[in-house]
């Protein structure tokens, strides 16, 4: 049994440290340019170099994507910024376009290099392909069942890595590869621009009747015609094993801390039960399953790893998560008689049960027994987002850390 790498997403410093801290044995981030996710907060790069550097701390590798399809006048500036990411050295460059990747190889004199999804991976010679060109690991592309994978792991370098995705969020265009966003709103998804215009509600209008709108639907349950559930494949350890994997990957880089503390937290007990023993693992599977649930999503599919993608892998009804717990904020320091500081994410008040996410998987259970802003004014709610504020969790006391996440039940 090989041991996997778990990697997770962060689109900014504190939800790295929130993903290093929760488990993850790598994270993946992208600069302010050439990344596929222009709409998450990203890292400049003095927070990269502080996110590598708390990484490297514990252990934790850094992945840095550069994944965008490069057009003429893009390959000089990916030149520059290069030359500027050799500085920090990051663990690996995610690449999608041959390009990119020859740009790169130009700069750099030792760095690893991992093919995006994005360029679609399916086969022993493309995976070859790359491995003659120096690339130490390829994504597969999402359509790729188990079994395929598992083929592709027998008739490649044994040395060449596979990454896979497991959990979030399905994109309804192969690898990745959508034009729909660029064409309804002028904003490339190919360039980290999507505006995720798949999930949008469509009707149709006539010409000469330009008034009047028709639904358009593929049944009768509803119109969200692209709108994919989320990929979750915590009770696939076995079968992910099974094919050979080396890496499995957490899509969201524009998620929450929250999101990423749970999905990160949950898949680390699972690999670590599983790698003790298979019977753990089983004996725990409804506790995963419960607390992957706790983050929002979209409901669950598991993608094409076992089948081709048919209606039950859509949402008909609504575009809408799923949301069963929500996000309190982040424990920033705890004070020599114990309050915890955190910055508010939603309101709370002084009375309600809480859930103080512990790293190693238990759940603490708090009441907050009481509640001062930054003035340490008496308060008995904080309704403002963002509103630093100090809580006395009672019995908790003892067990707080920082970078803890605080959770209720919604």
């Amino acid at each position: 049994m090989g041991k996997f790498e778990l990697l997770v997403p962060a689109g900014s410093l504190p939800v790295l440290k929130t993903a290093v801290l929760y488990g993850a044995d790598a994270v993946y981030i992208g600069g302010e340019a050439f990344g596929l996710r222009a709409k998450a907060k990203n890292f400049s790069l003095a927070e990269m170099k502080e996110g590598i550097d708390f990484a490297h701390q514990y252990g934790v590798k850094v992945y840095v994507t550069a994944n965008i399809f490069a057009h003429q006048p893009d390959l000089e500036e990916i030149k520059a910024y290069f030359e500027e990411l050799k500085t920090i050295v990051p663990d690996a460059l995610i690449i999608a376009d041959p390009g990119v990747l020859r740009t790169a190889q130009k700069v750099f004199t030792d760095m690893e290099y991992h093919i995006s999804t994005q360029a679609n991976t399916t086969n022993t010679e493309s995976y070859c392909f790359w491995y003659d060109l120096g690339v130490k690991r390829a994504v597969c592309a999402r359509e790729l069942s188990l079994e395929e994978i598992k083929t592709i792991r027998q008739g490649i370098p044994e040395d060449m890595e596979i990454e896979s995705f497991v959990h979030g969020a399905m994109c309804m265009a192969y690898s990745g590869r959508c034009l729909l966003s660029n064409y309804l709103s002028g904003m490339d998804a190919n360039n980290g621009e999507c505006v995720q215009s798949c999930r949008w509600k469509y009707a149709l209008v006539e010409e000469k009747r330009p008034n009047e709108y028709m639904p358009i639907e593929e049944n009768e349950r509803g119109t969200y015609i692209f709108n994919s559930k989320d990929l979750c494949m915590i009770e696939y350890i076995p079968e992910l094993t099974d094919a050979g994997i080396n890496s499995l990957k957490i899509e969201g880089r524009m998620k929450t801390a929250l999101y990423v503390a749970t999905v990160a937290r949950t898949y680390r007990k699972a690999l670590d039960d599983y790698q003790k023993d298979p019977e753990l693992y089983k004996k725990n599977l409804n506790w995963y399953k419960e607390e992957i649930s706790k983050c929002t999503y979209r409901e669950f599919t598991t993608g094409f790893y076992f089948q081709k993608s048919d209606r039950s892998t859509q949402i008909y009804e609504n575009n809408t998560y799923v949301k069963n717990y929500i996000y309190l904020g982040t424990i920033e320091t705890v004070t020599e008689d114990g309050l915890c500081q955190i910055e508010q994410k939603n309101k709370l008040s002084v009375g309600e049960e809480i859930e103080i996410m512990d790293f190693q998987g238990e759940n603490i259970q708090a009441t907050i027994l009481g509640m001062w802003n930054e003035e340490w004014e008496s308060i008995e709610s904080a309704p403002h987002p963002k509103q630093k504020i100090y809580l006395d969790l009672g019995k908790a006391k003892g067990r707080l850390k920082e970078q803890q996440i605080l959770r209720r039940k919604g």
